[in-house]
């Protein structure tokens, strides 16, 4: 089954980004090369993988099993703490782009802020050389909050994208709003909620009755009418095609609206003051 891939949305340097992708996390190598040779073969043009996940050599043989032009897929990866300096953003590069087996990288993230070691502004600093030295073509942050934002802002430094975790359970209204003043980009990971609870909630089931639609359809449809860029992880080759299938119908407002409203606390949602690798 083939899929149109997902409109492109620009960046605020301008480049091109696909506006769904497929998350990889927790896949290892092998499972990562079948699943994204899968995805990319059904539509998929965005891949998004992490120095953590330990699956980047798996993601970069699934695009190579492909055969896709490399021009059409848009790859993220994210670099860990230990790489926090202007050199060690470098070598962060340089190791994932041997383990992806790729010349450049699209996307890539501070994958947590860390701010008890108190270096994620050199890491940044370290991606916008990596820019200029066309290594990478987009630049972002994973799980900052606004005030990490902040600290970088004061810097005179901004993220293109900042991924966090974000679904209609976790609105996190406070960084959107940061996001959308600075043109930032909001990338949700685990889009779909955990544990498949959310695909039961009464208003998503009986929106997804009325179109015909499965509940995880609304939910991601839910994310890019915000304008926001889910990665979905699956790899059911059914749920694949599902996932990215949802651009032939749109959600009215009073949708959008009762399915915003289900944001609730959460306190066991992992803190990024305190959690971080």
């Amino acid at each position: 089954m083939k899929i149109a891939p997902a409109p492109l949305i620009t960046l605020s340097n301008g480049v091109r980004m696909p506006q769904l992708g497929l998350g990889t996390w927790p896949m290892n190598d092998a499972e990562a090369a079948e699943t994204v040779a899968r995805a990319l073969d059904i539509g998929y043009r965005l891949i998004d993988t992490a120095e953590n996940y330990e699956n980047e050599r798996g993601a970069g043989e699934g695009i190579r099993r492909a055969g896709v032009a490399r021009e059409e897929v848009f790859v993220t990866t994210k670099f860990n703490r230990k790489w926090h300096s202007i050199d060690g953003a470098r070598q962060a590069c340089e190791a994932s782009l041997e383990r992806l087996g790729l010349e450049y990288i699209d996307l890539f993230l501070v994958h947590w802020p860390n701010p008890d070691q108190g270096r994620y502004i050199e890491a940044f600093e370290g991606l916008v050389k990596l820019q200029e030295a066309g290594l990478v073509r987009a630049l972002g942050t994973s799980n900052f909050k606004p005030a990490h934002l902040q600290r970088l802002f004061d810097a005179g430094l901004c993220p293109q994208v900042n991924q966090i975790h974000l679904d209609p359970w976790h609105a996190r209204a406070d960084h959107v709003e940061v996001h959308e003043a600075h043109g930032i980009v909001t990338e949700s990971w685990s889009p779909l909620g955990r544990a498949n609870a959310m695909l039961q909630d009464p208003v998503i089931v009986d929106v997804a009755a009325h179109y015909g639609r499965t509940p995880a359809q609304i939910i991601l449809r839910w994310h890019t009418q915000l304008g926001y860029v889910p990665v979905p992880k699956s790899s059911n080759p059914q749920r694949l095609a599902e996932n990215l299938d949802i651009f032939g119908f749109e959600l009215s407002p009073e949708e959008l609206a009762a399915i915003s409203a289900l944001d609730r606390p959460d306190p066991e949602m992992l803190d990024s003051d305190v959690f971080g690798h």
